[in-house]
């Protein structure tokens, strides 16, 4: 929802910025009315262009944590593909793909695909345009296609898990699982489709409202996990992020916690 209002302040507030700047002009030099609202039109394009291009590149980048964990580990290699990056560890059989959340570098994640891989889990970590999950929904469709692992997963954190969801519902035979992580879903998930949810205590990101009303569109029997002391950020590794709570546990064990539910998700553990 907050993501909705923001997009419609900023629509508002670049076609108010063309309209004033189209008055100003005509006062000056008098105007038809198709130059006016064809000077109106690419003033608040122009404004609405350059708005998001700095919204967008305001990112949270990946830590130095993350930053080690992209060079792989014992058991566990990072391989590049089309659509991000492969955590392969020792799993054949079931694999995750994983949407990061808004304005966050993918690569924030790797810690946590990471130890999944090397609990056998194996992961694509999805590099999204311009970090925006919503923008890359289907992205799934091709490490799908282009793979042959018997069981598929795919989880998202914050506005990733949103995305994760959109795909899930479009495509629900050929996935096992949805994860969410600091997110709910937008559109309705058949009882076909497992279920996990997992946020803090101490998130002050996750809209509990839209939590709330949303869960109905899950199934009934969703597994939820509410971590203690954990907050929005620690999911992945890049900081503090604005508006968050402050954790009482840290990152590594909001992540082993995490690990731990997913892999018991995935009947890994």
């Amino acid at each position: 929802m907050k993501y909705i209002l923001l997009t419609a302040a900023m629509l508002a507030l670049c076609i108010s910025l063309g309209l004033l700047v189209t008055f100003l002009i005509s006062r000056k030099k008098k105007l038809s009315l198709r130059a006016r609202v064809l000077l109106t039109a690419a003033v608040g394009i122009s404004a609405a262009v350059l708005t998001a291009v700095v919204y967008l590149n305001d990112s949270y980048p990946a830590d130095p944590d993350a930053q080690a964990a992209m060079q792989g580990s014992p058991g566990v290699s990072v391989i590049k593909t089309d659509e991000g990056w492969l955590f392969d560890g020792s799993g054949t059989g079931s694999a995750l793909i994983f949407y990061p959340g808004a304005k966050v570098e993918a690569q924030a994640y790797a810690p946590l695909m990471s130890e999944l891989a090397a609990g056998g889990l194996d992961c694509f970590l999805v590099d999204m345009p311009m970090n925006m999950s919503i923008f890359g929904i289907n992205k799934a469709k091709g490490i799908i296609e282009r793979s042959s692992y018997e069981h598929w997963y795919i989880a998202g954190h914050s506005m990733g898990g949103t995305a994760a969801a959109s795909y899930c519902a479009s495509d629900p035979d050929r996935i096992d699982g949805l994860i969410l992580l600091a997110s709910y879903s937008a559109k309705k998930i058949g009882s076909g489709i497992r279920v996990l949810s997992v946020y803090g205590t101490e998130d002050k990101i996750l809209d509990r409202d839209d939590y709330a009303d949303n869960r109905k569109l899950l199934p009934e029997d969703m597994t939820e996990l509410i971590i203690e002391g954990g907050n929005h950020a620690q999911f992945g590794c890049y900081g503090e992020q604005k508006g968050d709570g402050k954790a009482s546990i840290s990152p590594e064990e909001q992540r082993r916690l995490t690990e731990d539910a997913i892999l018991r998700f995935t009947a890994l553990k």
